[in-house]
């Protein structure tokens, strides 16, 4: 006796009796259309449709090998069976997710076209303009003709892992980022020609998981929409580290360099120097790195992966915050060396700096949004760090063993009442110059 299960369109193709509670009878051509006239019924009820058929083989005294061209053939068709197999209930929101970060999902699906287009739905992948496609039409087409139809086609049915290759291929044609997903063995093709391959860590084979870049733990979709949050997350603490150090660093070059054109004194000594860039500096650029995601980060678009770290809005800050240093810290030395003298002046702009950079690390937490809006104390390691890099520059000024050391003297509440308002310099300009941005944008839109 041979048994056979398979999909229906494959599987009738190989049956010539059909059984009834009256018997086993040839099954004809109106029964058939019955048959696939209930499969489409299952079918766009979400149902996963399994036809099933058997064959009583021939009684043969002589060995026998059982090849398919022997067996898989003149089957007696018994009926179908439709599996439901619901999306887990985080699936919708993380494709929703995708589609507000600009990342289109596409279903790629061994399932009946009506079964993957109703899942499809359900779950906000097929739109009303979007397209089906199955292996057979895949076939029918051309690369150059699957080329140009890959933007408007989101579900792939009746695939074998074949077709995966074909369908990565032109994606990438179309210059998308390709990430794909995969468990067997033939699947490791357009797992390793994918931009990313992400293979099943639960249900995947060895071979998918050698083939692919990333392993996916729990064999879950929402999994891949956190990670891909995470890594956008990461890439801008890498900006704001960047944008910050590089601010500080160049704002202190313009100070020396143009003092040194002037041929005044120089308004820091090395040891403040070293000062500010190895503490001051170092704690609060360490928490920007860990600073919480923006409110918007998934309703942005992707990336150019041909843009630099270096953007537009990053080479802004550094150049803006630089000269607002260098504006607001010359005059003020200039002023207190003619008042009081060198070491005055020196630690007027050598503490003046390590607010003004204080001020900046705030800044430098979004690109685009006020810090009002993304809270004051939502990155609590920096306001610790800010906190850390505050205290120990009074311990340096208003220690007396520091006084040689650093070339400084303590300062009074006068001093102090000049040296905020300073610092707070590149605080308020550059929210002034988001507000500008935001208020610009709203109008454009």
């Amino acid at each position: 006796m041979a048994y056979a299960k398979g999909a229906p369109e494959i599987l009738l193709e190989r049956c010539s009796s059909i059984l009834k509670e009256s018997g086993v009878s040839p099954l004809t051509d109106q029964e058939r259309k019955e048959i696939f006239a209930a499969n489409e019924k299952m079918a766009g009820e979400a149902l996963r449709i399994l036809a099933v058929a058997y064959r009583n083989l021939p009684v043969s005294s002589g060995p026998i090998e059982y090849t398919e061209e022997y067996v898989e053939h003149d089957f007696t068709f018994v009926g179908l069976v439709g599996m439901i197999d619901p999306p887990r209930d985080e699936a919708e929101k993380a494709i929703q997710t995708c589609r507000s970060a600009g990342v289109r999902t596409v279903m790629i699906t061994g399932d009946h076209k009506l079964t993957a287009s109703a899942i499809a739905k359900q779950l906000g992948i097929l739109g009303e303009e979007d397209r089906v496609l199955t292996g057979r039409e895949l076939d029918s087409l051309s690369d150059n003709e699957l080329e140009n139809l890959a933007d408007n086609v989101s579900v792939y049915a009746r695939v074998s892992p074949e077709h995966k290759m074909r369908i990565v291929k032109a994606l990438k044609a179309r210059g998308h980022i390709v990430a794909m997903t995969g468990d067997g063995v033939n699947d490791a093709p357009a797992l390793k020609n994918a931009d990313i391959g992400v293979a099943m860590g639960i249900t995947g084979t060895d071979v998918a998981k050698e083939a692919s870049d990333m392993i996916l733990a729990d064999d879950n979709f929402a999994s891949i929409v956190s990670a891909m949050e995470e890594g956008r997350g990461i890439y801008d603490n890498i900006k704001k580290y960047i944008a910050y150090m590089l601010s500080c660093n160049v704002g202190e070059i313009l100070i020396m360099f143009i003092a040194g054109l002037l041929a005044w004194p120089l308004p820091l000594v090395a040891v403040q120097l070293l000062w500010v860039n190895l503490t001051t500096d170092g704690l609060p650029a360490l928490a920007l790195g860990v600073d919480p995601p923006e409110p918007d980060l998934m309703n942005r678009p992707p990336r150019s992966p041909r843009e630099s770290v270096f953007t537009r809005r990053v080479k802004l800050l550094i150049l803006g915050v630089s000269l607002i240093m260098a504006v607001t810290l010359l005059p003020t030395f200039n002023w207190a060396y003619q008042l009081k003298g060198l070491v005055y002046a020196q630690t007027i702009v050598f503490t003046t700096l390590v607010i003004f950079e204080m001020f900046n690390a705030f800044n430098c937490r979004s690109e685009r949004h006020s810090l009002f809006k993304i809270g004051l104390f939502s990155n609590r390691w920096l306001v610790v760090a800010v906190a850390v890099s505050v205290l120990m520059q009074l311990v340096v000024l208003y220690t007396p063993a520091f006084d040689i050391l650093f070339d400084t003297m303590p300062l009074s509440i006068t001093d102090w009442l000049i040296i905020l308002p300073l610092s707070s310099a590149p605080l308020v300009v550059v929210e002034l110059v988001k507000l500008y941005a935001k208020n610009r944008d709203a109008q454009l839109m």
